[in-house]
């Protein structure tokens, strides 16, 4: 089983933390340097058209997108872990969480800091500003739960704590939220994989230092 990612990309590690805390390993980590526009190399496209990381190669079976990579990995090779338990509801509210975290967190973070860092762009006010309310709105989920989805770690934690350790090092104060400022520090100490997470962070960090 192969992985095809960049070790600074929040997604990438989402799935890299999913893996530790299953418990399996991948045959090969395969760097691939979106800078330099490797995705776009034709053995590359074969296996994803849309060219995006982080990619799974499982056999014969491909798969990209990294929250369905992380559903597919538990389903696969960890049908008994409560990260992905099979009762429906407890299954659906972790499905709502990552795909806020697809669409309104992380989506936040690609349309606010991305422009800055890839294009030089000036920091866009309004932007900024929807960071902030995704931030108030998982602030709200997580005050009556000490994880996003419930009483334990779930993919949604490890999604959702790849997307904040990537604020975190961008230089936002996650830490103004209190529900989530105690959740990031209980979901580091409980999440496996997270020191490779925050090697990544640190590796992404030097976009914000130049």
């Amino acid at each position: 089983m192969d992985l095809y990612y960049r070790p600074g990309s929040a997604p990438c590690r989402a799935v890299i933390m999913t893996a530790k805390a299953i418990g399996i390993e991948f045959d090969k980590l395969i760097i691939i340097n979106t800078r330099a526009g490797e995705q776009f190399q034709p053995e590359f496209l074969q296996l994803n058209p849309q060219h995006t990381i982080p990619t799974l190669l499982d056999g014969g079976f491909v798969l990209w997108e990294s929250r369905a990579i992380m559903v597919y990995l538990a389903e696969q090779y960890g049908q008994a872990t409560a990260l992905y338990p099979q009762d429906i509801e407890a299954r659906s509210l972790i499905n709502q969480r990552l795909y806020f975290d697809m669409g309104t967190l992380y989506k936040s973070f690609a349309d606010y800091y991305y422009p800055q860092i890839f294009q030089q762009q000036a920091p866009d006010v309004a932007q900024y500003a929807k960071i902030e309310a995704a931030f108030e709105l998982l602030n709200g989920f997580l005050a009556e739960r000490s994880y996003v989805a419930g009483e334990s770690l779930t993919l949604a934690d490890i999604s959702i704590l790849a997307s904040v350790s990537t604020f975190d090092v961008a230089g936002f104060d996650v830490r103004r939220y209190g529900n989530v400022a105690r959740w990031y520090e209980l979901a580091q100490l409980n999440t496996p994989g997270w020191a490779a997470n925050w090697a990544g962070c640190q590796e992404f960090q030097k976009y914000f230092q130049k």
